[in-house]
């Protein structure tokens, strides 16, 4: 018989040995004398170690990442990035437009698809409008969780804008920080899916690298 470890994880076997407005720090008493710790942003009722499968299944992702593909007439397809600051690795680091869910989010009709079209519009200033295809392809996706049970959706915008002038990184709010857009091919997507690397020479994360694979293999053309 499978051995059922979900029942070794009970709301009364965690302890919040860290609190902050940002970020918590949970043990997860999963045996007598057993700690594994999960770094969260979600509040001690809210963890996912302690949830029923029924909430498990209903779960929302913390944040939304968007593969975000610019496809304009009589022109070649483009992938956008963003050049980020990403504070643990001390550095700007192609990125796709992404960010947390917000509370109004939740209130929407489709949170996830709600949270993609603020953050487009934030991070790149760019409308989702009549005749773009804004897809989920995946509901939820754990960063590492053997860390942590923080989750993004995986989003794919499809945008025909007219112009690009209103491309702008003017929205950032708070610790963001960015410096310039990245417009790739195909060709050029390639070529930083392989070397591992962007232009610069610097990595990247992995949901730069999902957009990356997701743009070259042409699978957002199934979308249409």
């Amino acid at each position: 018989m499978e051995k059922d470890l979900k029942s070794e994880i009970r709301k009364d076997d965690v302890e919040m040995v860290f609190d902050s407005p940002y970020v918590r720090v949970a043990d997860l008493k999963y045996a007598p004398g057993r700690h594994y710790y999960d770094a969260t942003r979600r509040r001690p009722e809210e963890l996912v170690a302690v949830m029923s499968d029924e909430e498990f299944r209903a779960l929302l992702p913390d944040g939304v990442s968007c593969i975000v593909i610019l496809d304009r007439p009589g022109e070649e397809p483009r992938l956008l990035l963003s050049r980020e600051f990403r504070y643990p690795a001390g550095r700007f680091m192609l990125s796709v437009p992404a960010g947390l869910m917000d509370d109004r989010d939740k209130g929407e009709a489709d949170p996830i698809l709600s949270t993609a079209v603020r953050e487009i519009r934030e991070e790149t200033g760019l409308e989702v409008g009549e005749g773009d295809c804004l897809t989920v392809l995946s509901p939820v996706l754990f960063s590492t969780p053997g860390l942590t049970d923080e989750t993004n959706a995986l989003v794919c915008a499809v945008l025909h804008p007219a112009s690009l002038e209103s491309l702008s990184q003017e929205g950032a709010e708070g610790s963001e920080q960015f410096d310039g857009f990245a417009l790739l091919t195909k060709d050029t997507a390639e070529k930083i899916l392989w070397q591992g690397r962007d232009e610069q020479g610097n990595f990247y994360s992995m949901f730069t690298w999902a957009a990356l694979l997701y743009f070259v293999m042409g699978l957002w053309k199934e979308l249409h």
